[in-house]
């Protein structure tokens, strides 16, 4: 039985919290209520984009993850290409070159066959793309109405090359914060298209493989503090996480945040804030200022990365907040999403 599915009777503000789902504060609510304490370990403390494992010496990282988002098929990706690289992605955040991913699918009865192969292979391509097999994996047909045509899960294990600890708990005073790109542009593609909307441009979802971007500042001798894919809850989501567990304040720039004008019209039309909206293929990279400028450099000689800008710094401040400046010079508190802006996404 799904621990989502609890026959009992609910409290209605449980009931209201799981209604929402998604990304935020509703969802680290779940996690610290009922998820950790039931199965606490260190690897899960850590709260990473997945668990370190030593085992006979080598380093390991393992990360799983469910896709539920609809349309299945959405300009730039499919469902299939979104569960690759949103895994692959989550071990590279790790520091962790991927070797291998399972694949369980759940296929709704009534599902074309059509739309099947174009999943089936987009996930071919962008597991060759990763160079990363697919190594096994589950099916499961439930009846009309049940599935939603295809939900897929991915669970990846990769090889960790960063020689030192990677995460939230390692950023310091000074650090710069960097983005690998403009944001938004995967939210607002599958909006478009969810909703019928046509935007002053074509929106097109950024979902790729980030590892190496990754691959690059390992092999240049970059000391990354942490990373983190901006995927739910955006930018500002992934930074208030980190500034928790941190207890440090991060102060970002508005006018150094990239954002497309497609995006951005799309946002200021639709009244969405671009730091709240989901991304697939950008992350932020905490490094020492000294080097930040080395980083960019690396940064931008990447497909995956050449819009990469620093937009921020870490503070001495133990208030475990971020803080935005804005372009007139005045200072916001960047709160967490209180509910899921842009639902199914992912």
């Amino acid at each position: 039985m799904s621990i989502l599915s609890c026959p009992l009777p609910l409290p209605a503000t449980e009931r209201i919290l799981l209604a929402h789902g998604g990304g935020g504060r509703l969802t680290n609510q779940l996690i610290e209520d009922v998820f950790l304490p039931a199965f606490a370990n260190t690897a899960l403390h850590a709260r990473h984009d997945g668990a370190l494992l030593a085992i006979g010496g080598a380093r390991l990282a393992m990360t799983t993850d469910t896709y539920v988002v609809q349309p299945l098929v959405f300009p730039g990706g499919t469902i299939g290409d979104l569960a690759v690289n949103g895994t692959v992605n989550d071990l590279a955040m790790c520091g962790a070159r991927p070797i291998a991913l399972s694949a369980g699918f759940i296929l709704e009865e009534g599902l074309a066959m059509e739309t099947l192969r174009v999943v089936v292979h987009s996930m071919r391509d962008a597991a060759l793309v990763a160079n990363v097999p697919i190594v096994t994996g589950d099916t499961k047909v439930v009846d009309k109405g049940k599935g939603d045509g295809i939900f897929i899960n991915t669970t990846g294990v990769g090889v960790v090359l960063a020689p030192n600890a990677i995460g939230p708990e390692f950023i310091r005073a000074g650090d710069a914060v960097l983005v690998s790109g403009d944001l938004g542009a995967h939210g607002i593609a599958i909006l478009s298209v969810r909703e019928g909307l046509e935007f002053e441009g074509p929106a097109s979802s950024d979902t790729v493989c980030l590892w190496p971007a990754v691959e690059a500042l390992l092999e240049a001798g970059i000391e990354i503090h942490c990373l983190r894919d901006l995927t739910r809850g955006g930018l500002s989501s992934a930074l208030n996480e980190i500034a928790s567990v941190a207890g440090l304040r991060i102060t970002v720039e508005e006018a150094l945040i990239p954002v497309s004008e497609v995006v951005r019209g799309a946002c200021e039309l639709l009244g969405l804030d671009p730091l709240y909206v989901a991304n697939e293929g950008r992350f932020a990279i905490f490094v020492a200022d000294e080097d930040a400028d080395r980083a960019l450099s690396i940064l931008r000689s990447q497909s995956v990365s050449t819009s990469a800008v620093q937009v921020g710094s870490v503070y001495d401040h133990r208030s475990g907040i971020v803080t935005v400046r804005s372009r007139i010079g005045g200072n916001r508190v960047l709160d967490m999403m209180s509910g899921e802006q842009l639902p199914r996404i992912c």
